[in-house]
């Protein structure tokens, strides 16, 4: 009975013996999935009524209760069985790519048919992290077969999502890899020849790809084809700017009536500033500053390497993600399909997000748990206690 509440948000009775960090990340979630959720209702509400608000309420749900399993797995265990999760999900990916398995969104075979739509691009991120610190951590401690092995695996996983096509949220794994790789000290020559590559691979999708390439140019001046390939730009830009200081108000946004396209997912934002302005705005950024300094410093108090990066990688992909769609919604970015975490429709990202944010809050709890197990020493540890325990 008493697994089963700390499954359940809110009956966790274990709350009040977790570190100060963990606590005031759970409510920053709280809080920042209890915006996302209203505005997801006044953005949705013109197109689809209240179903898209229930639709989210179910997957919030399943949400919570997956990262209540991560908050209180220990990460020693999660660590684990990443790699399982991994290599399921990196299949899933490629198999989205067979015609007839997965389903195309305006143009894009992101998610597999079925009548749960699963969108593995997106399920992958908080595995991706788990599976780079382990590595990166423990770099000096495992052979080239193994670190090959698994940079192979990481490319793998970048290049199958850029195929889909899927370019925003390939870029967004491979800074998130590149990243913790930083963090963890590898030399500069790896660092610099990966960095290179990413950029090439960057350039040449945008190349072979018209579309994308007509989004780049477009982001550059929108208003020279306001009504063709820069309308989503210039209405996200007209939504934002009529937000001014306090905002139109709840519910208030002109620009979500069948102006602003996809405003309940990739362009939320852009309705949340119409409706909440300048304010609204500072208020969020404010959170998202909250979140990223108690990610920081969940990090930096981690004793053990890997779960260190694994602080990092989370708030990078959360926060990260959250101003790359800022971005690209206000005009700083070029236009790409990246949802906010925990404010865009959508199961996929909703259960990511918050799977992502109980690993965080697990980190927090155990910061100062032992080392974890090289990866290639895992087998002969465990061989080594048999002996011992036979002897």
């Amino acid at each position: 009975m008493k697994i089963l509440r700390r499954l359940i948000p809110f009956l966790d009775d274990s709350v009040n013996t977790w570190a100060l960090e963990a606590r005031l990340l759970r409510w920053l979630t709280l809080i920042w999935l209890f915006i996302g959720l209203v505005m997801l209702f006044s953005a949705s509400y013109p197109s689809a009524g209240i179903r898209y608000f229930q639709l989210q309420l179910v997957w919030v749900v399943v949400g919570l209760v997956a990262s209540n399993i991560f908050i209180n797995l220990p990460l020693r265990r999660l660590s684990n069985i990443s790699h399982w999760f991994i290599i399921l999900l990196l299949l899933l990916i490629f198999v989205t790519l067979i015609p007839g398995l997965g389903k195309s969104d305006l143009g894009a075979a992101r998610r597999l048919l079925g009548p749960l739509p699963i969108q593995p691009s997106e399920l992958i991120k908080p595995f991706l992290v788990i599976q780079s610190a382990r590595l990166f951590g423990q770099w000096e401690k495992v052979s080239w077969k193994v670190r090959g092995f698994w940079l192979s695996i990481f490319t793998l996983i970048v290049l199958g999502i850029l195929a889909q096509p899927n370019l925003s949220t390939a870029s967004l794994c491979g800074m998130t890899i590149w990243l913790i790789a930083l963090a963890a000290g590898l030399p500069y020559k790896y660092l610099g020849g990966t960095a290179f590559g990413g950029i090439l691979l960057a350039t040449l999708s945008i190349s072979i790809r018209e579309y994308q390439r007509k989004r780049v140019m477009s982001f550059l001046n929108p208003w020279a084809d306001a009504t063709g390939n820069g309308y989503q730009l210039v209405q996200s830009l007209l939504a934002v700017g009529s937000g001014g200081r306090w905002g139109a108000g709840f519910g208030q946004s002109i620009q979500k009536l069948s102006y602003l396209p996809i405003q309940d997912t990739d362009f939320i934002f852009s309705v949340f500033a119409e409706e909440f302005g300048f304010v609204g705005c500072m208020v969020l950024f404010t959170l998202l500053a909250l979140y990223a300094t108690l990610g920081l410093i969940v990090a930096f108090k981690a004793k053990n390497q890997v779960y260190r990066l694994i602080a990092i990688g989370i708030t990078t992909v959360m926060v990260g993600q959250s101003l790359l769609h800022i971005g690209v919604t206000t005009g700083a970015l070029p236009t790409t399909g990246l949802p906010l975490p925990l404010f865009s429709y959508g199961g996929n990202s909703m259960i990511a997000s918050l799977v992502s944010a109980g690993l965080l809050i697990r980190v927090a709890r155990e910061s100062s748990e032992a080392e974890v197990v090289p990866i290639n020493q895992e087998v002969s540890r465990v061989k080594r206690r048999r002996t011992t325990t036979t002897r």
